[in-house]
């Protein structure tokens, strides 16, 4: 992979034979952006240049639900990218709006990292051991939800900030603990702060944490060129149609990335299963619905329509049973 550079005013110079793949400028965005350009590189053997991109949600220190959803993350590096500034960007799929943008596709999946949450407190307490009244911060609406419903007495706080900001504000005695995404805290090689890990089973996280998305112009995606080629080695069908499914579950129920709904596909044994939570905000009462679909084979077309069939199942059952009635789902998408 060859060297940074950051995007300013005007077109980034393209030069023959460089993959220009472009990036939020966090410390987390880079890392995981670097790991995927590194695997673009030694499949498609060209040289690969990240191009850092400065978004509203990287300078704004408003909240998240202020500022539209997590969705605020991806417009600056989508413009980057229909400007041909770029010629593929990475995303955390959690950060993606579900809406379709013209002219842009989402090419590739890598292979998912661990979607759980963590809590990362103070002393190396879980969260069963926190005291009562603890301070806990988050930015998620959904995490919210979560820890009210299993500890109302928290005093949750809503924060921002990157990954180093908000486990200094644990070890600053500001905050008893924070959650965080575990494949985050690996990607920064910060697994260390974890005090808890959160079972998906019952702590359902955002659709699509743990995943990445490289996304391209819908011209590129086909043929032979070196982006069609770096999408095709770096997909994983499996993840691809899991994190649809979850998706697809945001999308039918209208939702911003930000609504309090959590949502875990996998799949197994030949079947796709999928469960997705709609919260109340409060975390006083939540609605979940669980279906699985039989793709006829592994392929990626027998997966991916799999998945919006189970997907579709699950909304339908959560909208009947009044899921639009107890969460704002917001209508950023």
């Amino acid at each position: 992979m060859t060297g940074t550079v950051s995007r300013a005013s005007g077109a980034v110079e393209r030069r023959d034979g460089v993959l220009r793949v472009g990036t939020r400028g966090s410390a987390l965005a880079v890392a995981q952006t670097t790991v995927v350009a590194n695997a673009i590189a030694k499949a498609t053997g060209s040289d690969v240049e990240l191009i850092t991109v400065t978004t509203h949600g990287d300078t704004s220190r408003d909240s998240l639900s202020e500022l539209g959803g997590t969705g605020v993350f991806a417009s600056a590096l989508r413009d980057a990218l229909l400007a041909d500034e770029c010629d593929l960007i990475v995303h955390s799929l959690k950060d993606l709006p579900t809406a379709p943008v013209q002219g842009l596709v989402i090419g590739a999946v890598p292979k998912r990292a661990d979607a759980r949450d963590t809590l990362c407190a103070r002393d190396g307490l879980t969260l069963d051991e926190l005291p009562d009244g603890a301070r806990v911060g988050t930015g998620s609406p959904r995490r919210v939800a979560q820890l009210k419903a299993r500890r109302p007495d928290l005093d949750v706080v809503d924060i921002r900030g990157n990954v180093d900001t908000r486990l200094g504000r644990v070890a600053d005695g500001d905050l008893d603990a924070v959650v965080l995404a575990a494949a985050g805290l690996a990607r920064l090689g910060r697994s260390d702060a974890v005090t808890d890990f959160f079972p998906l089973s019952n702590v359902p996280t955002a659709p699509g944490q743990g995943a990445l998305a490289i996304e391209v112009r819908s011209a590129d995606e086909k043929g032979r060129g070196p982006i069609a080629t770096a999408l095709s080695a770096v997909d994983h069908v499996t993840t691809h149609a899991c994190v649809t499914a979850e998706r697809h579950v945001l999308a039918g129920l209208e939702a911003g990335c930000a609504a309090p709904i959590g949502a875990t596909a996998i799949v197994d044994d030949g079947l796709l299963f999928l469960t997705a939570t709609v919260y109340r905000p409060d975390g006083s009462e939540q609605l979940t619905a669980s279906h699985a679909a039989t793709p006829e084979s592994m392929s990626a077309r027998h997966l991916d329509e799999a998945a919006r069939d189970v997907g579709q199942r699950v909304v339908d059952e959560l909208l009947g049973a009044g899921a639009a009635d107890l969460a704002p789902l917001g209508s950023t998408r």
